[in-house]
């Protein structure tokens, strides 16, 4: 894009610079979409409204991390995060998915002593995600970085 300005987007105190026909692209895609949906949609929230949306973000926080679910979304899991991929494990509280883990497996013990089979099949379920959001925090990288590894030259043959 010869001879384009630029624009500038600042964000986290990183500086992208784009071409001005890429942000005026989609400041016209925005406008496409929005002539496509009910009118009603794009009025100024009402106080209850807004209240509603900030308050999402607060039910978002648990005891074990936070619930990444879109606004407006019920939960499917029926609030056994545990078990839900959307939830994001915070790396502080790794003891406390420790110390449900080992419950989780107490409970089974106590579940085959008693004969429990369909308890046992739920507790295994909890289980193996309990141990998933644990792997998910001791695999993670300090700082959110994901390590790619270092490229490798092929030979030629």
């Amino acid at each position: 894009m010869h001879g384009s300005t630029n624009d500038h987007a600042i964000r986290n105190d990183v500086l992208a610079v784009y071409p001005t026909e890429t942000i005026e692209a989609h400041r016209a895609f925005v406008a496409r979409r929005r002539a496509l949906r009910p009118a009603e949609e794009y009025h100024t929230p009402t106080d209850a409204e807004w209240d509603d949306f900030l308050g999402h973000f607060e039910r978002r926080k648990l005891s074990v991390g936070t619930c990444a679910r879109a606004f407006g979304t019920a939960c499917i899991h029926e609030h056994a995060c545990v078990r839900c991929s959307l939830l994001r494990p915070d790396p502080t509280q790794r003891g406390r998915l420790v110390e449900i883990q080992d419950n989780l497996v107490d409970r089974i013990t106590e579940a085959e002593r008693e004969g429990w089979p369909g308890e046992i099949e739920g507790l295994r379920v909890s289980l193996a995600a309990t141990e998933s959001k644990i792997n998910q925090i001791d695999t993670a990288s300090p700082g959110g970085l994901v390590n790619l590894g270092l490229p490798a030259l092929r030979r030629e043959r």
